[in-house]
C-alpha cells in the first residue's frame, strides 16, 4: 500500500506542479491573451478533477499506512471542491465582467490554494520518502 500510495502522491504532486507552472505559463507566451485565457478556463474543471480524484485515491491508499498523510490528501480533495464549483465561476464572472480588482483577489486567491496544496502534497511524499510514518 506505501509504494501506490507513493505514486499516487507523486502523480498529484506532479500533475499539480506540470499544471501549474509548465502548462499555464505556456499557454500565456505561447498564445495571444484571449486565446490563452479561454483555453486555459476550459481546462481548469478538468485539473480540479484531476486534483480531486487523484488526492482522494491517494488518501484512501495511504490510509492503512499513514492516517495523518491520508487525512491531508484528503484535505486536498475536499478543499478543492469549493475551489471548483465557487471559486473558479466567480473568478469567470470577475474576467467576464471587467471586474479587475476583484478578479486580482479571485485569483490570487485560488493561487494560494493550488500552493497550498502543493506544498501539503510535497509534505506527504516527504513523509513517504523519509520514512517518517505514523
Amino acid at each position: 500500500m506505501l509504494t501506490a500510495a507513493l505514486l499516487a502522491t507523486a502523480l498529484l504532486f506532479g500533475g499539480m506542479v506540470l499544471y501549474s507552472f509548465g502548462f499555464a505559463a505556456f499557454l500565456f507566451t505561447a498564445l495571444p491573451p484571449d486565446v490563452a485565457g479561454t483555453t486555459i478556463r476550459r481546462a481548469f474543471p478538468l485539473f480540479y478533477l484531476f486534483v480531486m480524484g487523484v488526492a482522494a485515491a491517494a488518501a484512501a491508499l495511504a490510509w492503512p499506512v499513514d492516517p495523518l498523510a491520508a487525512g491531508l490528501l484528503a484535505l486536498v480533495a475536499a478543499t478543492t471542491l469549493p475551489t471548483r464549483q465557487v471559486l473558479m465561476p466567480a473568478i469567470n464572472r470577475a474576467t467576464d465582467t471587467g471586474a479587475k480588482a476583484r478578479f486580482k483577489w479571485l485569483h490570487g486567491l485560488s493561487v494560494v490554494i493550488t500552493l497550498a496544496h502543493i506544498v501539503i502534497a510535497a509534505y506527504v511524499l516527504a513523509r513517504f520518502a523519509g520514512g517518517g510514518l505514523a
